[in-house]
């Protein structure tokens, strides 16, 4: 046989082998499938015959105990465990939280004789504080929910004097519909950005000059809020607010009811994934009764001032916030800027040591102040703030008469403070802050105060979110 018919032979016959090998395969894989599902068959089986054997079981029992409390007398049934409560801040019912403050300040001028040039002086909130290591403020506050409807808290400011005196102490709703909510005690009003937030959440040691001169630091109230939340896409807030009026420019009147008015509107919104913006505008009434101030006339005798009549105040509030997306170093930008313009109109009286005089009064000051706060690295920030006041056209009465010169009312005599500031601040941590500030401040008259400040803030327990 030669080469060529045993090659086709062998390759016949592959061909004829390949068929039957690969048949032979499949019936046994087929075979194995029938087995493994027969066994399946026979598992299930054996299970579903236990379920059935149990329920059985069940029903018998249930029968019988169906039975035997049928023949029993009747017994009350004992209510259900209360469930486990749910863990929260308030968990330790009220929490309590305490921020400690305190700074070291260095000054070119002497702070005993500081104020803002050409605006009546508040009782405190003026000036940046005495020299030398001071305890500064420190807050204690306890807050809770109270039920399902209320929640309430309470905050205490010790002050280096070792006086306690009641920040803020209030309850608020929590079950209002429509998105309303009800605040009521004494609280910080909400006009403005600023005036809210408490002082160890500022971006600087300090208020803005048109704060410590218009409002005296911060406006508290001692009465009733009313917020609405309106149900868009982006944020849109109304408030109203009246009290009793006792805080600057305000004072205590002398009748039953409230005393002025706070409304105001705040708008937001995002730009993009990397920045937001918030704007405001807000408008505080209040009248005043005999709201008093020392002041020394041309003569060096000290004389005792006191206004009555209204205060009218407009408000315009502005921020945006930047961050960058994805940035390891969290580096952001804040920038914010308010605008006050308020008219005074009413009586002013003068006391030295001769009688009382009492003439007309009205004035139109104005004020802004516009910072930015920037991380450049996590938990390293630098900030620049520009404060500016302009006391306005105020007329005397008594010196338009003739009766007394402006050389008796130093403190009124028009001006337009200023001032700038530098701070660099380091967070350790969300519980700490330590802050170094330099200002160049010319709010008062004479030279330029300079004044350096290193400042701690320290949160010891649970803290609220800060607002936006």
């Amino acid at each position: 046989m030669g080469m060529v018919p045993l090659r086709v032979a062998l390759a016949a016959g592959l061909a004829t082998l390949v068929p039957v090998v690969a048949q032979a395969a499949t019936d046994a894989e087929v075979a194995q499938l029938r087995a493994e599902i027969a066994a399946l068959k026979a598992e299930y089986a054996d299970r579903v015959g236990a379920l059935e054997a149990r329920i059985n079981q069940l029903e018998t029992t249930n029968a019988a105990a169906a039975s035997a409390a049928a023949a029993a007398p009747a017994v009350v049934e004992a209510p259900p465990p209360a469930p486990a409560p749910a863990k929260s801040a308030s968990a330790f019912n009220p929490a309590i939280s305490v921020i400690l403050m305190g700074n070291y300040t260095n000054l070119s001028q002497d702070p005993a004789g500081y104020y803002i040039a050409g605006f009546m002086p508040p009782d405190e909130g003026v000036g940046p504080g005495d020299r030398s290591f001071n305890l500064g403020e420190s807050e204690v506050t306890l807050a809770a929910s109270i039920d399902p409807y209320f929640t309430g808290a309470l905050t205490a400011a010790l002050t280096s004097d070792n006086e306690i005196s009641v920040e803020e102490a209030y309850f608020r709703t929590l079950a209002l519909p429509a998105g309303f909510s009800i605040k009521g005690g004494r609280f910080f009003s909400g006009f403005g950005y600023l005036n809210e937030v408490h002082a160890h959440a500022w971006d600087f040691v300090d208020q803005p000059l048109v704060y410590q001169a218009f409002f005296g630091g911060q406006m508290a109230q001692d009465g009733l809020q009313a917020k609405w939340l309106a149900p868009t896409d982006f944020f849109l807030e109304f408030g109203a607010e009246t009290g009793n009026g006792e805080f600057f420019p305000g004072t205590r009147l002398g009748r039953n009811g409230a005393n002025g008015a706070t409304a105001y509107v705040h708008v937001g919104s995002d730009i993009g994934d990397s920045a937001t913006w918030r704007g405001g505008l807000s408008y505080v009434y209040l009248d005043a009764e005999d709201r008093s101030f020392a002041d020394e006339n041309s003569l060096g005798e000290q004389v005792a001032n006191a206004f009555s009549g209204t205060s009218k105040t407009w408000v315009v509030d502005a921020e945006l916030k930047w961050t960058a997306p994805g940035d390891p170093r969290r580096r952001y930008l804040k920038l914010q800027g308010e605008y006050m313009y308020r008219t005074e109109d009413g009586e002013l009286s003068y006391t030295a040591l001769g009688p009382t005089l009492d003439g007309s009064y009205r004035s139109n000051p104005s004020g802004w102040y516009l910072q930015g706060v920037y991380q450049f690295l996590p938990r390293w920030r630098f900030g620049l703030r520009y404060d500016s006041l302009d006391s306005g056209d105020t007329r005397i009465g008594l010196v338009q008469s003739g009766k007394l010169t402006w050389g008796d009312f130093p403190m009124l005599v028009p001006a337009t403070p200023s001032r700038t500031t530098l701070m660099f601040d380091w967070s350790l941590s969300e519980f700490s802050r330590l802050r170094a500030q330099y200002a160049w401040d010319d709010a008062a008259p004479g030279p330029t105060d300079d004044q350096f400040f290193l400042q701690y803030i320290y949160a010891l327990g649970a803290h609220g979110a800060h607002k936006f």
